[in-house]
């Protein structure tokens, strides 16, 4: 199946076609058709299933056939639960919205940087992307207005939850005009994002794509047993000796970060760190760069890495291991997408190796060690 047989206009099938997308993932042979038809839809897939252009698309798609938006009655309006993946939302609808016959504008907002150049830039967008926090300051501060929007989209609706956003969602829904299409993606249908489903959602198509095996085959995985003290050199070998390019780097800290990343700029190899203590505008050109191919390591805790999502990354370590095993698959899925092959490499210290054993387990698949001592470097 191709995109054109999904009720997608030849200039759109253009851009998809420019953007290097050769055939529809599963929930975009679904979710496309029955958005454009104007259905409410349940989505329930895993982060880079693909569900970014399953709305995007189809929403460029009908604002062809609609006038701009006014003054600042956004028509569509998407909640996030993060800064990075708003930049993310709103670079898809710029790359796929690029020499349209209407041109639609899609404005990211979000807490951490000054609001006062989103108010300005505000006017006259159609596609809002904001995070709970600062759509609601937006709203308070008469910079937005939310009572035309025709349609709402949660993306990652059970992270919003996770990171305690209800009460925010509660308020914002009530801001909405009751006459208007809904669109609910999940990782998960729990018992929160279900609630959601049925007190927002009116007669929905509902789109279950079964997450990958949690051990994905194009995934190669392997472990190093190293001691906490040799890690650092020992990281810096494996990405000088492969010439490894665009490689992401998981710790546990945002300390960590700075320094691993210091280490490896100190030795001849390009890196920044990405965490929470970072400005927003550090964090965007950061990511950007690493994601053009400008900078060859990321050094990243698991929050900031949320918006991270890169078709072919090539390369990911586990500096450090994360807590849980839900983490660790979270992490190595960072790779090995779209039918590409992936390298995923954990450090094991001798702390490290009950809990290794564990994830594991719970990932019902062994993962070769190999002893880093008997490595020359």
């Amino acid at each position: 199946m191709s995109f054109s047989n999904l009720g997608l206009s030849a200039p759109l099938v253009k851009n998809i076609i420019a953007q290097q997308y050769e055939k529809p993932y599963p929930i975009q042979q679904q979710a496309i058709p029955a958005i454009l038809q104007g259905k409410d839809v349940l989505g329930i897939a895993q982060t880079g299933s693909g569900k970014t252009a399953s709305f995007a698309l189809p929403i460029l798609e009908k604002f062809q056939h609609t006038e701009p938006s006014r003054n600042r009655f956004v028509k569509a309006l998407v909640l996030v639960p993060t800064r990075e993946l708003a930049v993310q939302v709103k670079d898809v609808f710029h790359a796929f919205g690029t020499d349209l016959q209407r041109k639609v504008k899609t404005l990211a907002v979000f807490g951490g940087v000054s609001i006062n150049p989103q108010m300005m830039q505000l006017q006259g967008t159609d596609v809002l992307v904001a995070t709970p926090g600062r759509l609601l300051d937006l709203v308070e501060s008469k910079a937005v207005h939310l009572s035309q929007v025709e349609v709402l989209v949660l993306d990652e609706a059970d992270k919003m939850l996770n990171l305690g956003f209800k009460e925010e969602m509660d308020k914002i829904f009530a801001l909405l005009p009751a006459k208007r299409q809904t669109i609910l993606f999940s990782a998960t249908l729990s018992n929160d994002v279900q609630s959601i489903n049925e007190a927002l959602l009116h007669n929905p198509v509902i789109i279950a794509i079964e997450a990958e095996s949690i051990s994905p085959e194009q995934i190669n995985q392997v472990a190093y047993n190293i001691a906490p003290e040799k890690k650092g050199p020992f990281l810096r070998h494996l990405i000088k000796q492969g010439e490894w390019q665009q490689v992401l780097v998981f710790v546990s800290a945002t300390r960590t970060a700075d320094n691993v990343a210091d280490k490896l700029n100190k030795n001849g190899i390009e890196a920044a760190a990405m965490h929470s203590k970072k400005s927003q505008g550090a964090r965007t050109e950061v990511l950007q760069k690493f994601k053009k191919g400008k900078l060859r390591v990321l050094v990243a805790t698991d929050l900031a890495s949320r918006g991270i999502d890169i078709e072919l990354l090539p390369y990911v370590i586990n500096y450090d291991l994360p807590r849980s095993p839900k983490d660790y698959i979270h992490r190595i899925g960072r790779t090995g997408r779209a039918g590409a092959t992936g390298e995923a490499i954990s450090l094991i210290t001798p702390e490290d190796q009950h809990h290794f054993k564990i994830i594991q387990k719970k990932m019902g698949k062994q993962v070769p060690i190999v002893n880093a001592e008997e490595i020359d470097f």
